[in-house]
């Protein structure tokens, strides 16, 4: 955040164009700056991206003490300078981070003076392969309009990864083949356990769907940047993080008439990627795509790209999604600075959002919370969490420079999260895969086929976490009952008996 001093360019800043734009961070970003505009309207508060385009929050709704549900859409960024004179867009990426002499140099040869910096630069695909042209990641609008485009001509495609955007596309893609590759035993393990699997695969085997509901964010696309050929990897591409609607409003649709055709392949991983005319050399079999668990034959058909699996399957295709994760996007800022990084690749921040370095933030999936958290929360890369970081952040950042003091949010008192997969309502709280309890925790459940599924992490006779499916009503109730720690040993099995109102009982 400069102090609104732009110095004139001084060499060793040239822009070079072997260097991609950087993706934009998401919704930490706009939060950040609203907060920061209305606490300090007569100070100079500078955006510098590299995307004409940011991401707003609509529909806003608070479920919850914890729990948030939202829209997200893009916007011109030139509506930010609109509303509020004090804030001034900078467009261009950043070349480099001069912490020692709180400098921002970017891209287009100039360079920007900070009193307080906040870097929310988000994540990048994590990429099976760099460089392969029938390699496609989802991060940004644009290369999501990349994969609609593909996906338009293509028979077969071969999806990699079980988060959160997998899950979206094999259930959404219509028409076309589907080979699913997942490293885990079932479906969705950021999110589920096998149970809650079970559960959902009778929606991405069933013929018929639900209407899709019709995106109503506006789409912003950038003047003059046409792609041509295949689409390049995501993380060359410029923009922000798409939102949680990123499909709605996307024609999934392929060649072929059917409704759609989803196999699954669990416990591998891709070994290997062989183009056409390598596959051929190989004289290896690829498959067809199995219509039972042992009606497999050898494919006659020739696809552009094969892809061999780790349990020895190849499976040909029209080209691969690599959904496999995000990966921290800091090595532009690492030059230079000396930045305490986690082990997941992020920048380090205490308790009050700040990094190592003086006067520099982080927030969103660019950082890693590195205080102790609470015992029912953890850092998990999501929109929810980045709203809430860019706007503690902001508070952090105000609270300094007026040199007050600030206590930690309450959002970061329980990992709280709804979504929507297979067309349920999910909502996942606290430890609700039991992450770090160790055996020493107990599981009850309640399920009803296709209508809800409902699970509880039990430690001591005291909640600390529940997955949710469907339109349960429970999720304001266990909330509570999480952040109050009350001992329900007394309760037993009772406390998910269908019979008994445990809304009201513990309103």
């Amino acid at each position: 955040i400069p102090n609104g001093r732009e110095e004139p360019f001084r060499g060793g800043c040239a822009r070079d164009d072997s260097c991609p734009p950087r993706p934009a961070g998401g919704e930490e970003v706009l939060v950040l700056l609203l907060a920061l505009a209305a606490e300090f309207p007569s100070e100079d508060i500078f955006l510098i991206t590299a995307s004409p385009v940011i991401k707003a929050v609509t529909n806003f709704k608070q479920v919850s003490k914890t729990l948030e549900e939202f829209d997200v859409e893009e916007q011109p960024s030139s509506l930010l300078e609109k509303r509020y004179p004090n804030i001034r867009v900078i467009q261009s990426g950043v070349k480099q981070l001069k912490s020692d002499e709180h400098k921002i140099c970017t891209e287009d040869g100039k360079e920007y003076i900070y009193e307080k910096l906040c870097l929310c630069a988000g994540a990048k695909p994590k990429l099976i392969v760099e460089g392969n042209p029938y390699v496609l990641g989802i991060r940004d609008t644009d290369s999501a309009q990349a994969f609609q485009k593909n996906l338009a001509q293509a028979e077969r495609i071969v999806v990699v990864g079980n988060g959160g955007i997998a899950l979206e596309l094999v259930y959404e893609i219509q028409g076309c083949e589907v080979i699913w590759a997942i490293k885990d035993k079932a479906i969705g393990n950021t999110f589920f356990d096998a149970g809650a699997a079970e559960f959902l695969i009778p929606k991405l085997t069933a013929e018929s769907r639900e209407t899709p509901i019709k995106c109503k964010r506006t789409k912003y696309t950038v003047e003059g940047i046409e792609e041509k050929g295949r689409p390049t990897a995501a993380c060359d591409k410029l923009g922000s993080a798409l939102g949680p609607d990123w499909h709605e409003g996307l024609h999934l649709k392929g060649t072929k008439e059917f409704s759609h055709k989803v196999h699954i392949e669990i416990l591998c991983e891709v070994k290997k990627i062989h183009l056409q005319q390598e596959f051929i050399q190989l004289q290896q079999t690829s498959l067809t795509f199995p219509k039972g668990e042992k009606d497999v034959e050898p494919d006659e058909v020739l696809w552009p790209v094969y892809v061999e699996l780790t349990n020895g399957k190849i499976y040909g295709c029209n080209f691969i999604v690599s959904a496999t994760g995000v990966v921290p996007n800091v090595e532009l800022f690492l030059d230079g600075n000396n930045f305490a990084v986690g082990e997941d690749g992020g920048l380090k921040v205490d308790k009050h959002m700040h990094t190592s370095l003086p006067d520099v933030y982080a927030a969103g999936d660019i950082c890693t919370a590195a205080w102790e958290p609470s015992p029912v929360w953890h850092q998990m890369r999501l929109w929810t969490q980045a709203r809430q970081m860019g706007w503690y952040a902001a508070k952090c950042m105000a609270a300094d420079a007026l040199g007050e003091s600030i206590d930690t949010d309450f959002s970061f008192e329980l990992f709280a999260h709804i979504t929507k997969f297979f067309n349920y309502k999910v909502v996942v709280l606290g430890k609700y895969n039991a992450q770090g309890l160790g055996s020493d925790h107990e599981l009850m459940l309640r399920c009803t086929k296709g209508h809800e599924y409902v699970k509880v992490v039990m430690q001591n006779g005291r909640m600390m976490g529940a997955v949710l499916i469907g339109e349960t009503d429970l999720e304001e109730t266990f909330e509570n009952l999480i952040l109050n720690q009350m001992d329900l040993s007394a309760y037993g099995e009772d406390l998910l008996n269908p019979d008994i109102d445990i809304e009201d009982y513990f309103d």
